[in-house]
């Protein structure tokens, strides 16, 4: 006798159908597992074992092979337990065979009790099982929630494998789990306004033009200035994710185990620590696993300190922020990881956070500045975009009790604009321009064009900042969303001016 089970392994972000067959026969009783398994799925065996008996079921006793196909990919993780129960049972008549697993996918981690735990990935399981054709697919119920946001397939939670037995021999009926609003994650931080931060006019613009064109941005200034709180309130500006985008967020965050069993709906913030590994920053290990930039996925990366950061490991976020994706290459797999995010950066400059601040004194010696300085390597500083000072707040300013825009209200501006540049984009047939940082060369020629006075602006800021052709175009794409807040199909020439005073800084500091 041999039966047929579907269930679903991990790859990356994205899922695959595994068939798992098992063959019995009336010999010598024993237990193989094959199909390239790992540690975890070996460890199955007795996992199933014991899950059978306890659930008051007699372990059948008979020679057994279960099979996972396909046979030359490897099989990690414990996602395949409860589909290795059912295929043994079916195949010793537990199960009726006439019960069809053909429109069926079966996840979850068995407990030694019976119990169906939860498994991460959940949400790009099922997703693979409703591409492979499954109709209804069976989750443990703590995952239920979160599986349940796949259109297209119905979701069933079980608790126990007892449940799911009793409901494929007619004993028993299990309901799907529906998809509710309430099971998104919220929405926004409430606690986190523009409007509380006093002053910085510049770098709230800054910020604006960043968040209408997704621009990366980097801080400098002295200690306290607000450079923290600014890159904090970053997404309190930008707009909500579309669903396609959330659904993206939440499979990279559900392999991670950090999904919360939820749609995640709030665009994520990641803030690394400075002592954080390469890995961790871009992903990897023996079983790749997304990193930091891949959790900032359509959202932002704040790295603050920037200088502190290991110049090895600040040098690996150059490739990503050009592709929007990082590719993991390792001995068991090749998996590429989504990594569309906006960096932001934040810098004292210098060590003792004061060099060129007016009302304090820089104990630094020059050589000790250009030291600190050159910590950022000229190729990472030329993919940032938007480079702007922030000084030291005076008392007046913090005093005043005058308040800026609110993050309600820059929001606004800052959808206008995307919605603005979506629409040129949508009438020109363009795909996968979500905002004018994805424009590529083509593009920016296309769309990208100024006035005559504009060209002039742009021919003799590339001669005196002695720009490189990365930073020609970024100055272009800057002065695009500018022209977008603006309500402009034309680039002008103040457009220009502004864009190119974002990347003055670099010749101020850096002078190169």
């Amino acid at each position: 006798m041999i039966s047929h089970v579907y269930s679903a392994g991990l790859l990356g972000i994205d899922g695959y159908e595994v068939l798992v067959e098992c063959s019995g026969w009336d010999r010598l009783p024993s237990f193989e597992l094959v199909g390239l398994p790992d540690a975890a799925v070996k460890e199955a065996k007795e996992r199933v074992r014991c899950a059978i008996e306890n659930s008051g079921i007699t372990f059948p006793s008979m020679e057994i092979v279960v099979n996972l196909a396909p046979a030359d990919r490897k099989k990690e993780g414990s996602a395949f337990d409860v589909a290795i129960l059912l295929s043994i049972l079916q195949c010793d008549g537990v199960i009726p065979r006439s019960v069809s697993f053909a429109d069926k996918c079966i996840l979850g981690e068995l407990a030694l009790s019976g119990e169906i735990r939860g498994v991460p990935g959940i949400l790009c399981l099922v997703m693979a099982a409703r591409d492979a054709g499954r109709k209804k697919v069976f989750v443990p119920m703590e995952n239920a929630k979160e599986a349940s946001v796949v259109k297209g397939v119905e979701v069933y939670g079980v608790s126990h494998v007892r449940d799911l037995i009793r409901y494929l021999r007619e004993e028993a009926e299990l309901s799907p789990i529906p998809f509710s609003q309430e099971q998104e994650a919220p929405r926004r931080d409430t606690d986190l306004d523009f409007a509380d931060v006093k002053g910085q006019y510049t770098a709230k613009r800054a910020l604006e033009i960043a968040a209408a064109g997704g621009h990366n941005v980097l801080l400098i200034g002295p200690p306290g200035s607000g450079k923290s709180m600014l890159a904090k309130r970053l997404p309190s500006i930008l707009p909500d994710l579309t669903f396609e985008e959330a659904l993206e967020t939440t499979k990279i965050y559900s392999i991670s185990g950090l999904s919360e069993g939820r749609l995640l709906t709030k665009r994520p913030f990641r803030s690394p620590h400075h002592t954080v590994s390469p890995v961790g920053m871009v992903g990897g290990s023996a079983s790749p696993k997304p990193g930091e930039i891949s959790l900032a996925h359509h959202g932002v990366l704040f790295l603050d300190e920037l200088p502190e950061f290991s110049k090895s490991l600040t040098e690996t976020l150059r490739q990503p922020l050009e592709d929007g994706k990082v590719t993991i290459t390792r001995a068991a797999a090749r998996v590429t990881y989504p990594a569309s995010f906006t960096l932001v950066c934040a810098m004292n400059p210098c060590k003792c956070g004061y060099y060129g601040d007016g009302s304090h004194r820089c104990t630094c010696s020059k050589e000790e500045v250009a030291r600190y300085l050159d910590r950022i390597s000229g190729p990472l500083l030329d993919r940032i975009d938007i480079q702007v000072e922030v000084p030291a707040i005076t008392y007046d300013e913090l005093s005043t009790g005058k308040k800026g825009a609110t993050s309600a209200e820059i929001r606004e501006k800052v959808q206008k604009a995307r919605e603005f540049a979506a629409r040129r984009y949508r009438e020109a047939g363009e795909e996968g321009i979500f905002c004018n940082k994805d424009l590529s060369a083509r593009a920016i020629r296309e769309y990208c064009k100024t006035d005559e006075k504009g060209e002039e602006v742009l021919r003799r800021a590339f001669d005196v900042l002695g720009l490189s052709a990365r930073g020609h175009d970024r100055i272009l794409k800057v002065a695009r969303t500018i022209a977008d807040l603006d309500g402009s199909e034309t680039i002008k020439a103040k457009h220009l001016i502004e864009a190119i005073e974002y990347r003055s800084l670099d010749r101020k500091y850096w002078r190169r």
